[in-house]
């Protein structure tokens, strides 16, 4: 799959926060997306050496059978900071990308989009710099606050910071932690909520990042 070169990783944390600002202005928080066929999952392992291994993982929709994978090694060249996380993993992510055949209609991204200080998580800028409608899937709340969330599965209430709606915390399944849902890229929040519940079978996660998760850790 061909991926645009993007703009240099290796900066400052001071610089990076920049960028972010720079780029959030390209966010589409509107539907602009095609007809769904291929979902697709992404994450990031580290290794004891310190290198990175991107997995990415392309699902038919809504069947979620598995069509294709992927998996990047590359040397981590900027920390681990609070807020940075796409300056840490999408290059090794874009690798990943580039070695695929099956181009994905949406990406399901385990990571912050809106939801983010800036407003431009890994889903956000992933999106920007490849102009793939993506979602960002967080395990847990980075900032904003939000009501008790129902305990049924496809209950959510919005995660609010500044007095602005920045995604949704959703139960993905009955009884259990909810995940932390928002727009990242030509996708708006209620359809990013579709999509992840129809992606979410009998677990928390969806299959698009747990499919990810094993290859990145294997």
């Amino acid at each position: 799959m061909h991926v645009a070169p993007t703009h240099p990783w290796k900066v400052s944390t001071a610089r990076a926060r920049e960028l972010q600002l720079e780029l959030r202005s390209r966010v589409i928080r509107e539907n602009r997306l095609p007809p769904v066929k291929f979902v697709a999952g992404m994450d990031v392992g580290f290794e004891a050496d310190g290198a990175a291994r991107a997995a990415v993982v392309v699902l038919r929709f809504p069947e979620l059978t598995i069509e294709e994978t992927s998996v990047a090694r590359r040397k981590t060249i900027f920390p681990y900071v609070p807020g940075l996380l796409s300056f840490r993993e999408i290059p090794v992510l874009m690798a990943a990308f580039r070695r695929l055949k099956t181009k994905p209609d949406l990406v399901l991204c385990d990571g912050q989009g809106y939801a983010h200080p800036r407003r431009f998580g890994l889903a956000s800028h992933f999106g920007v710099l490849t102009d793939l409608p993506t979602i960002g899937v967080a395990k847990t709340r980075l900032i904003g606050k939000h009501q008790p969330v129902p305990e049924s599965k496809g209950s959510w209430r919005r995660l609010i910071d500044d007095n602005e709606v920045i995604g949704a915390v959703l139960r993905t399944r009955s009884g259990v932690r909810p995940v932390y849902v928002s727009s990242g890229h030509r996708v708006s929040l209620r359809t990013a909520i579709k999509y992840v519940l129809a992606c979410c079978t009998k677990y928390r996660l969806p299959e698009t990042t747990r499919a990810a998760h094993k290859l990145a850790s294997g």
